[in-house]
């Protein structure tokens, strides 16, 4: 089976065009070599892919002959990505919960309490140690 249609019947990708351009952008490698949309897939490869700054790192168990549910993907993939690729992703979307963008005017009353009462919150964790 091809990879970009591997990488699609095992859910990682929502659509074949996508899983398809991730690996001619180069984000997808098999037993560590940079892939394109053809290459065959076949038990024990191993895959490592990028996306939504995570480091996906999972081992090929079965080839399914078609999409398969949510439930039954662990059928075809080991995942082995490390939990610290989660951590780090939950730590982006933490930092950008206060991020204002630019061109959004002056801070209203509301938001420099929020920005405020961050910051105070941020210097009490400090002080506890």
């Amino acid at each position: 089976m091809r990879i970009d249609k591997y990488l699609w019947c095992v859910r990682y990708y929502k659509t074949r065009n996508i899983a398809t351009e991730a690996c001619k952008k180069g984000h997808i490698t098999v037993n560590g070599q940079t892939v394109k949309p053809s290459r065959e897939v076949f038990p024990t490869d191993k895959i490592t892919l990028r996306r939504d700054q995570i480091v996906y790192k999972l081992t090929v168990l079965d080839v399914p002959a078609n999409r398969v549910g949510a439930k039954l993907v662990d059928i075809y993939r080991k995942d082995e990505t490390p939990a610290e690729a989660f951590e780090h992703l939950d730590l982006l979307r933490q930092t950008k919960e206060y991020y204002r963008a630019k061109g959004t005017g002056r801070p209203t009353k509301k938001d420099r309490r929020d920005i405020d009462g961050y910051l105070d919150h941020e210097d009490n964790d400090e002080d506890d140690e």
